[in-house]
């Protein structure tokens, strides 16, 4: 049999993080670990004594450093010697009551499937994707800039999202906001301390590496919601400068990816801002777009890294 450790990284929001309580505890299915690495302000840090559930097990874990790639680091050295799937959930997430009954179903399907490195959950009120328009012309795809199919990794280092599917899909990526991994897989395998605070990217980077080993599915039946909270990202000013940077660590991580095309790419993001900041008359684009700016420069010691690593050969 299956079992199931969920890692939940999370950081002063007590209200969803309860919020997301009640609906594990209110599973169809038996989870057998619950595990909270929680880095908010001590005075917010509120343990949940195992008790007060109904069918959950919870360790809880105050954790010092606020950075989810760390936390969840820490999460998974506290994992059961007897759980088979470990999995990571972002706290402003709400299962469907069935959800983790209908992930099982496909455990015991696959079970021996050695292809098989994770399962992603299916988010059922995924947002409309900005400029969709645009990202749908024959020419946007064929220049390698956006790929009409799901979950796939592009030459720019940009990745296209998954939404909500129909049916079981095939990803090169999963993101972490609610997804399942092999526990054998992970034993040599973390996320990386770059993507430290709110960490944009990281499950990008953590995915794509298990990807090209092991195949990666999301499960349509095993539905949840996400409600993004207001806090994590920081300033636009800040989320800005942190979305150049990461992008382009990642792309330096992975030699297969083209840096040229990654600032090409980044440099239609930033166009986007300040078309979207002029469209709206909204401030928080401009700002975002002048992160982008930041971020440019202090990318080049990265982009410069590369170019010399690739001298070597």
């Amino acid at each position: 049999m299956d079992k199931i450790a969920l890692i939940i990284a999370t950081k002063d929001r007590p209200a969803e993080l309860k919020r997301l309580l009640s609906s594990l505890n209110a599973q169809t299915e038996f989870i057998e670990q619950v595990i909270i690495v929680d880095s908010s302000s001590f005075q917010k840090r509120k343990p949940f004594p195992r008790r007060k559930e109904k069918i959950l097990r919870i360790d809880y874990f105050p954790f010092d450093i606020p950075s989810t790639s760390q936390q969840r680091n820490f999460g998974m050295t506290r994992v059961v010697p007897d759980i088979s799937w470990v999995g990571f959930l972002d706290d402003d997430v709400v299962f469907d009551p069935k959800a983790i009954e209908e992930m099982k179903k496909v455990l015991r399907k696959l079970k021996d499937d050695d292809k098989i490195g994770g399962l992603g959950f299916n988010q059922i009120n995924h947002p409309p994707l900005e400029f969709q328009r645009f990202k749908e012309f024959s020419l946007v795809e064929k220049t390698g800039f956006y790929h009409r199919q799901k979950g796939v990794v592009l030459p720019t280092g940009f990745q296209t999202l998954i939404g909500t599917v129909t049916q079981d899909v095939e990803v090169e990526w999963l993101p972490s906001t609610a997804v399942l991994w092999k526990k054998d897989i992970l034993a040599n395998h973390l996320f990386d301390d770059w993507f430290s605070g709110y960490g944009y990217l990281e499950d990008l980077d953590f995915s794509y590496a298990l990807g090209k080993k092991y195949k990666l599915m999301v499960i349509a039946a095993a539905k949840y919601y996400h409600f993004p909270a207001p806090s994590g990202r920081g300033s636009p000013l800040v989320f800005g400068r942190r979305e150049v940077l990461n992008r382009i660590y990642f792309v330096h991580k992975h030699q297969e990816l083209s840096l040229f095309r990654c600032y090409l790419a980044l440099l239609v993001r930033f166009k986007m801002s300040l078309f979207l900041g002029i469209k709206r008359r909204n401030f928080q684009f401009w700002l975002r777009a002048l992160g982008n700016l930041w971020g440019f420069v202090e990318s080049f010691p990265i982009a410069l890294l590369r170019h010399e690593k690739k001298c070597e050969y």
